[in-house]
């Protein structure tokens, strides 16, 4: 597989001009303000599961519009008598939450783990999801990428967005968890959501996004071979007058302009080989950032799959003296 960007030295110095909304902050300031004013329970019911040294909880919280989020808690059995520092994980696209315990290592390695489940997604990969999205949709290409693109408003990150900014929210109702400790972390689409999450919730402590996906869309639209962008692609070719409507639209939710307003310590990840998410795309997110306790990890021989767990322990062993 050959390098599907620009060499790693020019990588380092991208620095794009992306375009970003004068009312950005306004529109999510409004949004989240919605949000939190529809109201909401949040719901924690104990799993029965054959493991014996952790403790697994479904999870419902309010998201967007107050709608119900499904979720995943798993934690090590001494949260039942301390606080600890919570790692949120969102995932890639169109996976879902799963079966309870699928995923054990941040639990395993002393933390309350929050797996949040992406709504309308879970039939792709893995063993399926349990929220679905209640909101239509105009005229869109097969996937999520342009449900709701003709405005901001109706777009179906927004929903997302919101459903995990609103978990940091809901993390205040759960004992266990310690809310001054708070990480995010996420790969491909799950990544460009922790992004988002970072840049819209100051309690976030960092963010560790692997091979973030949903960032510069107008790049990343016009060179990535492979799909999801590929739809945003699809959908100009039939939609042909509304590229500049599609765009505006998108400069809500790219990551680099969610980068830009991170306040956290981050570790980021990037597949040098990587022909779903352009490397380029990743460091205009990383490159954005204006934190000075930043890192990112470039695997030179790695698509999309990125570090996988070397990864992983890079992220273990980066992440507590940030969280105290």
């Amino acid at each position: 597989m050959p390098l599907t960007d620009l060499p790693l030295d020019a990588l380092v110095d991208f620095r794009p001009n992306v375009a970003e909304p004068a009312d950005f902050d306004e529109f999510w300031a409004r949004t989240l303000a919605e949000s939190r004013a529809a109201g909401g329970s949040v719901v924690v019911t104990p799993v029965a599961t054959p493991f014996t040294d952790l403790i697994v909880e479904d999870l419902t919280f309010p998201g967007f519009a107050g709608e119900p989020v499904k979720g995943w808690i798993t934690r090590p059995l001494r949260s039942e008598s301390e606080r600890l520092p919570v790692v949120v994980e969102y995932l890639g696209y169109n996976g879902g939450r799963g079966l309870p315990g699928e995923r054990l290592q941040w639990a395993a390695a002393g933390y309350v783990h929050v797996l949040m489940d992406t709504r309308g997604q879970g039939s792709g990969w893995g063993t399926g999801g349990d929220t679905p999205d209640p909101h239509g949709s105009g005229p869109a290409v097969a996937g999520f990428m342009t449900r709701g693109i003709s405005s901001p408003d109706t777009y179906f990150y927004r929903r997302v967005f919101t459903d995990a900014a609103r978990l940091i929210d809901a993390l205040s109702e759960i004992p266990s968890a310690d809310t001054d400790r708070i990480a995010v972390t996420g790969g491909s689409q799950g990544g460009g959501i922790s992004l988002a999450a970072a840049g819209l919730s100051p309690a976030v402590r960092a963010v560790l996004p692997d091979v973030p996906f949903l960032c510069h869309f107008r790049r990343s639209a016009a060179l990535t071979p492979k799909a999801p962008f590929t739809e945003i692609t699809q959908y100009l070719a039939t939609h042909r007058d509304t590229e500049d409507t599609v765009f505006t639209t998108l400069s809500y939710f790219d990551g680099v302009n969610f980068a830009r307003r991170i306040s956290a310590p981050a570790l980021f990840s990037v597949g040098l080989m990587d022909d779903v998410v352009l490397p380029s795309s990743v460091y205009a997110a990383y490159n954005a950032l204006t934190v000075e306790d930043r890192e990112i990890v470039a695997y030179s021989y790695n698509g999309h799959e990125g570090g996988q767990l070397r990864q992983w322990t890079r992220q273990a062993e980066w992440l507590p003296p940030r969280l105290g």
